[in-house]
């Protein structure tokens, strides 16, 4: 615990950090550009050091973002409050899109009604600095996101990358009228906000995504999987579920199969030492659930292997666990869990009767079947 702490406050010192020069870049750029459009008398100079007052507003949301993230737990928020970082990212994305749609609708009227771009090698100068800071700002945001895996820091990352974009065209717009006399401007703004619009959208869908309750990545799930299994005791696993409650604050429950002749406690020792080992391994709070397994009836094992060979011939994907049998009203009931790739949801019934008719053929014997249904890729 002491370890995630640790780890919290270096995230939120890191994001700070960024969000508070992000703050300070932005300020002197567009200070500078405003000053400079008004003794210049340059619209688009004015223009561009406004736009980048909007983008020290977002970073000091990711600022914010990152100050309320590292709050801790409490009474009414038990998991933290990390999630505040998404939100930041979700804010940073929306004043993305309304920066692309303001744009596109500015290109719209200069192509209906064409005007002509004051040109100076002041504003030349000017337009280049900007760039040049932005590429800066850009690839410093990424650096600083891939230290910590931000997406808030990745969505800053293209909000500079937007603003080069911007100010490029804005630059070889006037560049290409003072030359041939042809006005791009309206054209050249009109492409680069269609690319600010998709990169809006994309980045707010990625937000989005962790705040609904996304799976875990398939590499995550892998390396806890893979883990556990290979631990001593272990037979197999299944059921792996992960919550995410904002970077740093992930919580998993799983159960594990264990020879049921094992002694209890030793297997409680066991599962305490997997959960202390997730902890400190993945950065994931794992709760596990014990299920005892018998390995020594082969009767049991008989109709196990008969059961999965019948269901892998419907289907490959297809995988059983918890398997037990009991005897009901003189019936044997087949009791387990069964996991069905996702295209089987709503089928479930077909899969029961050719499993149970199946059986009947082969054994000269009726079974009952209390079987749980699982999608796959639940985590």
């Amino acid at each position: 615990m002491a370890q995630e702490n640790q780890d919290s406050k270096k995230r939120a010192a890191v994001g700070k950090m960024t969000g508070f020069i992000g703050v300070l870049c932005n300020l002197l750029l567009a200070g500078s550009k405003l000053v400079i459009g008004k003794l210049a008398a340059s619209t688009s100079i004015t223009a561009d050091g406004l736009n980048n007052l909007s983008d020290a507003a977002s970073s000091i949301v990711t600022l914010l973002g990152f100050k309320l993230a590292e709050k801790p737990a409490d009474k009414e928020h038990p998991y933290g409050h990390a999630r505040f970082e998404y939100l930041a990212s979700l804010v940073v994305a929306a004043m993305i899109l309304v920066i692309g749609f303001e744009l596109a609708k500015t290109s719209v009227l200069k192509l209906i009604h064409p005007a002509s771009i004051e040109f100076s090698m002041l504003m030349i100068i000017v337009l280049i600095g900007s760039i040049l800071v932005k590429l800066w700002m850009m690839f410093f945001y990424r650096k600083m996101g891939d230290k910590i895996q931000s997406n808030t820091l990745f969505a800053a990352a293209a909000d500079s990358r937007n603003d080069v974009l911007t100010t490029a065209a804005v630059l070889a717009a006037t560049v290409v009228e003072h030359i041939s006399g042809w006005k791009i401007d309206g054209l050249m703004g009109g492409l680069v906000s269609v690319f600010i619009i998709v990169s809006g959208i994309s980045l707010a869908k990625d937000t989005i995504s962790p705040l609904l309750g996304e799976g875990a990545n398939t590499g995550l799930r892998e390396q806890l999987i893979g883990y556990i299994s290979s631990c001593p005791l272990v037979l197999g696993c299944h059921d792996l579920l992960v919550h995410d409650y904002g970077p740093g604050r992930q919580y998993a429950s799983i159960h594990v199969e264990i020879d049921k002749k094992i002694d209890p406690m030793v297997c409680h020792d066991e599962i305490d030492r997997i959960e202390r080992e997730c902890l400190n391994r993945f950065g994931v709070h794992m709760v596990i659930h014990y299920d005892p397994v018998i390995t020594d009836d082969a009767e049991l094992d008989q109709i196990h292997h008969q059961v999965l060979t019948i269901l892998q011939q419907i289907d490959t994907e297809i995988t059983i666990h918890d398997f037990r049998v009991h005897t009901h009203e003189g019936k044997k009931e087949l009791v387990f869990d069964m996991v069905v790739p996702s295209e089987w949801q709503g089928q479930e019934k077909n899969i029961v009767r050719e499993l149970t008719e199946r059986l009947q053929k082969e054994n000269k014997e009726t079974y009952l079947t209390k079987i749980t249904f699982d999608l796959e890729d639940r985590a």
